[in-house]
């Protein structure tokens, strides 16, 4: 796509909403036909099974790596622009926000993002879950939950005024993300194989990779021709959540990435759907399920605004360009989603 020709026929505002309506609408028709998800993969792996889900999980985190990495190597856009990597990263909100969130999305039975690709497929619990996860997010980033999260966050944080670059910290040369991208895939397909995986579902689970992709190279190629400053990100889904919320109840909103973003993940996921007969309505089970979603879709939403993302947000987008803090979030969301899986759930029957 030409980015500059988009620019002058849309101007830079509404080509960013494109550009992450794009984005969203591929993450949206491989994350429902891969059926992508940290939580059932973290379930998975805690009950000492490397089954398909863990393997899908592990796919799309290496093709990540690979199409980032590769795409920085190659000059399409530069890690140390995002603004994930530009501003301090927090240590304790990493820790603290990702055991939350880990937590949240078992009980939950979904990440963010999973919540909303099952909403777009008729899943009327994820709807409900998927406002509760907007609204708390809105209100950790600038509501009644700002003051304890900046206080949380600011306990410990990254020095010299940026996030840690780990390929940086380890002194490994510029291609060292890239090997370790396709080190990290040789073990997803051989996990694939063990699993039996359709080479479908295969090509599905990269696309959620590769979406990532294109969020950081749509982004920073915007930034190069926009005459107003523009936020370099990929696909994540606490913020984006947040401001897709306001910018339906505040006229004053303006168009961004985000905004394009989650419309175009809803688009892809219900289109992929429809396309393949899983479109159905459901709904929750009872009124213990009710609060337990309710529960775990609010501690997402101020353990994601806490972490600086979400399972996407920190775990694949910020854990692509191997920003510090978001690699933490991402062991710490796997901690709180084995320790809840094993309190909650893997106890459950022997306490009935």
């Amino acid at each position: 796509m030409n980015i500059l020709f988009l620019v002058e026929f849309a101007g830079e505002a509404p080509a960013a909403a494109i550009l992450g309506l794009i984005t969203g609408i591929i993450f949206g028709v491989s994350a429902q036909r891969s059926r992508f998800c940290l939580r059932a993969a973290t379930v998975e792996f805690a009950r000492a099974r490397m089954g398909d889900k863990v393997a899908v999980w592990f796919l799309t985190f290496s093709t990540a790596l690979v199409w980032v990495q590769g795409a920085s190597l190659l000059g399409l856009m530069h890690p140390a622009d995002a603004r994930m990597m530009a501003v301090p990263g927090s240590w304790s909100g990493a820790i603290l926000g990702g055991l939350l969130f880990g937590a949240g999305m078992v009980l939950a039975r979904g990440c963010s993002g999973r919540l909303l690709v099952l909403a777009s497929t008729g899943n009327l619990r994820s709807v409900v879950s998927g406002l509760i996860f907007a609204v708390v997010a809105q209100m950790s980033l600038s509501g009644w939950l700002a003051p304890l999260r900046d206080r949380l966050a600011a306990l410990w944080i990254t020095g010299g005024g940026r996030n840690l670059n780990l390929l940086t910290a380890a002194g490994l040369p510029e291609w060292g993300g890239f090997a370790l991208g396709l080190v990290f895939a040789a073990l997803a397909l051989v996990l694939a194989q063990r699993n039996h995986i359709s080479p479908q579902r295969l090509i599905f689970g990269a696309g959620v990779g590769f979406a990532i992709a294109v969020g950081w190279v749509a982004t920073y190629a915007l930034s190069q021709v926009a005459f107003e400053p523009v936020q370099i990100e990929s696909a994540t889904f606490t913020g984006p959540s947040a401001h897709t919320l306001m910018f339906f109840l505040d006229r004053s909103a303006v168009l961004e990435f985000d905004i394009g973003l989650i419309p175009g993940v809803v688009i892809g996921a219900f289109a992929a759907a429809i396309g393949s007969g899983e479109f159905k309505f459901q709904g929750f089970e009872d009124e213990a399920n009710m609060r337990r979603a309710m529960t775990g879709a609010a501690l997402m939403g101020f353990g994601g605004m806490l972490a600086g993302g979400c399972a996407i947000g920190a775990g694949v987008t910020g854990g692509s360009i191997f920003a510090g803090t978001a690699w933490l979030a991402l062991l710490s969301m796997w901690i709180g989603a084995m320790a809840t899986d094993f309190l909650v759930d893997q106890r459950q029957p022997r306490l009935a």
